[in-house]
């Protein structure tokens, strides 16, 4: 059993951070000349690309639970007198 859920959009922000991380540590290093405006589009990819995971997990989780909600019949079924009024 997992001990949490998966959740993707917080994975690629994760990994974005530890991207950009990585690149302005070879910049200190000396290894590679980073421009400071080199990071807008890195993470404006990243958070979009986790906000769109994030919301498509949101999507399939919503669904799937519905599904399972249409199916389940231990609820007390519905009125027969036609009326779905709640007296």
């Amino acid at each position: 059993m997992l001990l949490h859920e998966f959740r993707p959009g917080r994975l690629i922000v994760g990994l974005t951070a530890l991207t950009l991380a990585a690149v302005f540590a070879g910049d200190l290093a000396g290894a590679w000349t980073t421009p400071w405006f080199g990071v807008v589009p890195v993470l404006c990819a990243g958070l979009g690309t986790a906000g769109f995971a994030g919301w498509m997990t949101y999507e399939i989780r919503r669904r799937r639970s519905a599904r399972s909600r249409s199916t389940d019949s231990t609820d007390a079924p519905a009125s027969s007198s036609g009326s779905q009024a709640i007296r």
